[in-house]
């Protein structure tokens, strides 16, 4: 069984009766974990939290135990946010997902929603909201900003009108961002723990299916499609 590398705020008046809150916080920076996990302690004083520095140590603890909520970060070494999340569903479909990343609304808000986290928020968010959001999504809401839910709102009014990179596959869609930033297929790779010649495949499907000819259309498009800064 995986460590779960957990720590107990438990107080001395909680009983058996009364199960503590358990809190998954996905992230590969331990500062990040460590502010997340003091920030939701002090408003759930019993809660119970477990610590993942990367996608298979949050799928190790997830197959594991169960946990009520689960803080995941976007982009992580080798394979990210969006993986967990995937996978979520088939291994423990009980665990509410808030996406808390660096990540603008624009690039993957409307994707990771769709894919069933309960809310999205980027990692400027105030920590009140941070607060405001678990304590939504544990009462079972969904939680998003005004300007998502304007944007969600504009998906349903025009679902025919899907952009091409919506076609694209979760990791076709990470490659892309990637190219969009002007980064090489070797620094690709390298970021998402795959070969070259996987990485490879990837932009050549990308190529496709959105009829690009260079890696100057993807930035162009990216740009267009306020994908990348």
């Amino acid at each position: 069984m995986a460590d779960e590398n957990e720590s107990s705020g438990q107080t001395p008046s909680a009983t058996a009766e009364s199960k503590p809150l358990r809190i998954l916080i996905v992230d590969d920076h331990a500062v990040v974990r460590g502010g997340l996990k003091q920030l939701l302690a002090d408003r759930f004083p019993s809660a119970t939290f477990g610590e993942a520095g990367n996608a298979q140590q949050a799928l190790d603890l997830l197959d594991n135990a169960t946990w009520d909520v689960m803080l995941l970060d976007l982009a992580m070494p080798g394979r990210g946010g969006l993986d967990v999340l995937n996978q979520l569903k088939d291994i423990q479909p009980t665990t509410k997902a808030l996406v808390l990343t660096m990540h603008p609304m624009d690039q993957y808000a409307v994707r990771v929603l769709k894919s069933g986290a309960c809310g999205y928020l980027t990692k400027e968010s105030a920590p009140d909201e941070v607060v405001a959001a678990v304590e939504k999504i544990l009462a079972g809401g969904k939680y998003v900003t005004a300007a998502l839910a304007e944007k969600l709102m504009s998906n349903l009014a025009a679902p025919a009108d899907k952009k091409p990179h919506e076609m694209l596959s979760d990791r076709e869609y990470q490659v892309l961002l990637q190219l969009a930033y002007g980064k090489s297929v070797k620094e690709i790779g390298g970021e998402l723990s795959l070969s070259v010649k996987t990485i490879s495949t990837y932009r050549t499907r990308i190529f496709q299916k959105l009829q690009f000819k260079s890696n100057a259309d993807v930035i162009r498009y990216a740009k267009d499609e306020h994908l990348a800064g």
